[in-house]
């Protein structure tokens, strides 16, 4: 049997969480209480220390993410799964970092709870959709920032000339090119570097000291 430790603010649901899990083969049910610093104290008494924990974030004192911090030294062998209402990103990744091995919403089903707390005993981090779908996006690929290496070599010295200030006549005579040369090449850069201004292009510049333009 799974030492389970659980804290739950909520009478009600705390009472159907330990009654259901309570019944559980899979699990010993050795701490059932409302806050961290109750658990903190209940540990003392205990011949077997819990080595999963059900834990709700919105608990009084001290937050479910602040108390994982304390768990994972006073019991470093413990599993901390979180049960919350929040499913925020900022919650989430706090909780993940704090050192939580995987986050569900209050609503998931006992039956599943259940399911979900032995794949945490087996070593996996099971995660709510919405809270799965913060992770997936936070690791997508990011989309590709144009640079300068986006330009030709005539285009970078288009945007050379206004950053010098250079009205289209004044780079066209610099470059030995038409103005409607400039103007093609300038919407080339607009186009590249998704402006829509000779300003932004010079802002652009100065975000990116390091680009050779």
């Amino acid at each position: 049997m799974i030492p389970l430790g659980i804290i739950e603010d909520q009478a009600a649901i705390r009472e159907a969480l330990c009654e259901y899990l309570g019944a559980q083969p899979e699990f010993d049910c050795v701490l059932c209480v409302a806050s961290h610093e109750e658990f903190m104290v209940g540990l003392a008494g205990l011949t077997t220390p819990p080595t999963l924990v059900l834990s709700d974030i919105g608990l009084p004192g001290r937050s479910g993410i602040e108390g994982l911090g304390v768990l994972r030294q006073v019991l470093p062998q413990a599993e901390v799964l979180m049960l919350s209402v929040y499913t925020d990103a900022e919650r989430v990744f706090e909780a993940l970092r704090a050192g939580a091995v995987g986050y569900l919403e209050k609503t998931t089903p006992l039956p599943m709870l259940k399911e979900h707390l032995l794949q945490v005993a087996a070593g996996g981090s099971p995660m709510s959709p919405s809270v799965a779908r913060h992770v997936t996006r936070y690791f997508a690929p990011r989309p590709v920032v144009p640079t300068a290496d986006a330009l030709t070599p005539r285009e970078q010295e288009i945007v050379r000339a206004i950053e010098d200030g250079l009205s289209y006549k004044l780079i066209a005579e610099r470059l030995h090119v038409s103005i409607d040369t400039v103007r093609s090449h300038i919407r080339q850069v607009y186009r590249k570097l998704q402006v829509n201004s000779k300003a932004e292009i010079i802002i652009k510049a100065r975000q990116r000291p390091r680009l050779p333009w």
